[in-house]
């Protein structure tokens, strides 16, 4: 969020507070999907069942200082770059977040067939890391190393911020974000597999792509090397 300086009042902060806090219990509403962020106030939100998927990089501050800094930022902006079209290319991503070396997402799905769309997506983001890193290696630049995680849960929509200043962002509270951070966070160490995917969004997945998950029983979830078929062909013809 930009931020854009207004001196601090105090009386009209007291009246944001008093305006928030006695806000109605029942503007809290039940949705199915993900409503529309104009749809947010500052006094409203929406309970919802939806996913995440989180990319974060593997060793980034060890990788920063492999490299001039001009090179760094330009691997940074390919990597975010096209992770974040990787994400926008799925028709249910709602909304997309970057922190740091972190790519993540939150999306609309309400049915099974959703789940299966953003686990997709996830073997998209691995290919994209090999397809990336093959470009790397030919400039003889570091090679670049992820965890992915996905992960369904219910959460309470909200827009947060600062009234009438444009400074506002969409916050999703509940265990949803903050779980799936913590399974990336384990993704790709210690031995375990590049995709880690929690219990409740493996049991939503279908046959084939439970097929391609085993169990990982350090963490108690569910683990893949799986990567995007289409993809991987220019992977193997130019590794």
């Amino acid at each position: 969020m930009h931020a854009n300086y207004k001196t601090y009042d105090f009386e009209k902060s007291r009246d944001r507070i008093d305006e928030i806090l006695d806000s109605s219990d029942s503007n809290y509403v039940e949705s199915k999907t993900i409503p529309n962020r104009d749809n947010l106030t500052f006094t409203n939100g929406y309970y919802i069942c939806c996913s995440a998927l989180f990319i974060d990089m593997r060793g980034s501050k060890e990788f920063a200082s492999k490299h001039r800094r001009p090179v760094t930022a330009k691997i940074y902006r390919s990597y975010i770059s096209e992770l974040v079209a990787v994400l926008n290319g799925n028709s249910n991503l709602r909304e997309i977040y970057i922190e740091g070396d972190c790519v993540w997402g939150v999306f609309n799905t309400p049915n099974k067939a959703d789940i299966d769309s953003v686990f997709d997506t996830s073997a998209q983001a691995a290919s994209l890391i090999d397809t990336l890193n093959i470009k790397l290696r030919k400039k003889k630049y570091s090679e670049i190393k992820v965890g992915i995680a996905m992960h369904d849960e219910d959460v309470l929509m909200i827009k947060a911020g600062y009234k009438n200043s444009g400074i506002n962002e969409v916050t999703w509270i509940g265990k949803l974000v903050g779980e799936t951070a913590d399974l990336c966070s384990k993704a790709n160490k210690n031995g375990r597999k590049r995709l880690l995917v929690s219990n409740s969004f493996y049991n939503n997945l279908n046959t084939h792509n439970k097929s391609l998950l085993t169990k990982c029983t350090s963490v108690n979830c569910y683990q893949g090397s799986y990567i995007n078929t289409t993809m991987n062909k220019w992977v193997n013809e130019n590794g």
